[in-house]
Formats: structure tokens, C-alpha cells, sequence
């Protein structure tokens, strides 16, 4: 397990230099199926961090822009009406994802802030009240 961890870790600091302790604390959040709360400088590689990790552990990635103006269906998805088969069918939102980033959560107003944690913490969607979970183990 150790020499897989340090391979991808070597394959991580070719695209993230400079942050290799960053790197090691995050992959045990990740190890751990924790949330991770990264704060730093605009610019600084915070959204590279979580897609290169993302990407070398074959996970899916999205990014959550948070803003004023966004609804709790924004990141949790809706239902849509098929007009050909009569029916709706869900349509999940990036909260799904197995490495989710969320982006400025701060500018959220309370309750897509809320919505969003819930769904975090929980293994059912509020939008469809169904037993939808989360492709992986990361969320």
C-alpha cells in the first residue's frame, strides 16, 4: 500500500510542486472518506490540488462556484419532464460526484449552504427522496 501511495504521490508533484505535505493530508481525508476544508491565497492551487487527485484516483470531479444568487436544485439536481416518455427522470447536480469542490461557499446564501451539507452527510437525496447515493466512496 506504501509504494502505491508514493507513486501516486510522485505522479501528483509533477503537476503540484511545492505541495507535497498538502498532498499527503489530503489523501488521508480521502483514505479516511473525510471532508477537507483547504483555505489559501486565490491562485495558489486549490482546485488542482483536488482535480489531480481526483484524476490519478479515477475519480469523478466537480467544482461548485458558490454565489448569491444559486438554488439548492443548482447543486443538487432536478427532475425533468421527458415530453416522449411522459416521464421525469432525475437529473443529478454536481453534488454527486465522488471529489466534489466547493467553491467560495462562503457567498452562498443559507439555504443551498444547507442543503449542500446535508446532502454531504447524508446517503439519501433530498431532491428525489429515493436511496440515491454517491457513485464512490469519496464525497
Amino acid at each position: 500500500m506504501q509504494a502505491s501511495i508514493n507513486r501516486l504521490l510522485e505522479r501528483a508533484n509533477t503537476v503540484i510542486l511545492g505541495k507535497e505535505r498538502q498532498l499527503r493530508l489530503a489523501l488521508a481525508c480521502l483514505f479516511a472518506n473525510g471532508d477537507l476544508l483547504i483555505e489559501d491565497l486565490p491562485g495558489m492551487g486549490k482546485t488542482t490540488l483536488a482535480h489531480t487527485l481526483a484524476a490519478l484516483l479515477g475519480l469523478q470531479f466537480q467544482r461548485i462556484q458558490f454565489t448569491s444568487d444559486m438554488l439548492p436544485a443548482d447543486i443538487l439536481g432536478a427532475s425533468i419532464f421527458d415530453r416522449e416518455s411522459g416521464r421525469f427522470s432525475f437529473q443529478p447536480g454536481p453534488i454527486f460526484s465522488q471529489v466534489v469542490l466547493a467553491d467560495e461557499i462562503n457567498r452562498a446564501t443559507p439555504k443551498p449552504r444547507a442543503r449542500c451539507w446535508k446532502r454531504w452527510k447524508s446517503a439519501r437525496s433530498p431532491a428525489t427522496a429515493s436511496p440515491d447515493r454517491c457513485r464512490g466512496r469519496f464525497s
